[in-house]
């Protein structure tokens, strides 16, 4: 059973199922030393963030089936590096983000307030 905690300090939870996120592919943005992208910032993609990553070089849309990659589609579930949300947010253009599901480490690059101003699971 994992201890990973989240930025709110509670247990980390599932981010997505289908697509299967995380480095691990375990479907929670779980990290470790060898996760140098720190895919730990658990987001709802959108189309405008999908373009805004595809031309910055990482391509989300388009699958690629050597990785069991389906590609991303608007309102999909994935495990973003903390520093690329982190990106898409001075730009204008960050998705909503799943606090309970967003890793601790991720407030290494992503300041709290921010995250909180595009949560999806704060009431």
């Amino acid at each position: 059973m994992s201890t990973a905690r989240n930025v709110l300090g509670e247990p980390l939870e599932t981010c997505s199922l289908s697509p299967r996120t995380g480095f691990m592919r375990n479907g929670a943005c779980e990290t470790g030393p060898e996760d140098l992208g720190s895919h730990t910032v658990c987001a709802r993609v959108t189309a405008e963030f999908l373009e805004f990553s595809r031309s910055r070089g990482n391509d989300l849309i388009t699958p690629n089936p050597d990785f069991d990659f389906p590609g991303l589609k608007p309102g999909d579930g994935w495990c973003l590096c903390a520093a690329r949300w982190q990106e898409a947010f001075e730009a204008g253009c960050a998705p909503r983000v799943l606090l309970r599901a967003t890793h601790a480490r991720a407030l290494e690059v992503c300041n709290l307030d921010d995250l909180k101003r595009h949560a999806v699971d704060l009431s």
